[in-house]
């Protein structure tokens, strides 16, 4: 038999047509992983901002003591949420300070 031969036996095998597409698929694709989960634990080792970085850039940080969970609670149980109105916002197409008149 001839290469030419071989080569049009293996081609009509069902093991030849999905099984060799089906492995290139496996190792192609744990390539991929690798360079997104490099991607994660790149990004992972990075060190928090601490709070002389902050004021650097002009942002002011509360200290920890100061926000805690109960005080966070304390805040959102004085809001009242039985009388609310409901704001539209402004649109990119409408005009600045001038409010829709147009109704549907």
């Amino acid at each position: 038999m001839s290469f030419i031969d071989k080569l049009n036996y293996y081609t009509k095998r069902k093991s030849f047509k999905y099984g060799i597409p089906f492995l290139i698929m496996i190792v192609a694709g744990s390539f991929g992983l690798q360079q997104f989960s490099n991607l994660r634990y790149q990004y992972t080792k990075k060190q928090p901002v601490t709070p002389d970085e902050m004021k650097k850039y002009g942002v002011s940080m509360k200290n920890r003591q100061e926000v805690t969970l109960e005080s966070e609670y304390d805040k959102v149980k004085s809001v009242d949420i039985e009388h609310w109105e409901n704001k539209r916002g402004p649109r990119p197409w409408e005009e600045e300070g001038l409010p829709s008149t147009a109704k549907h």
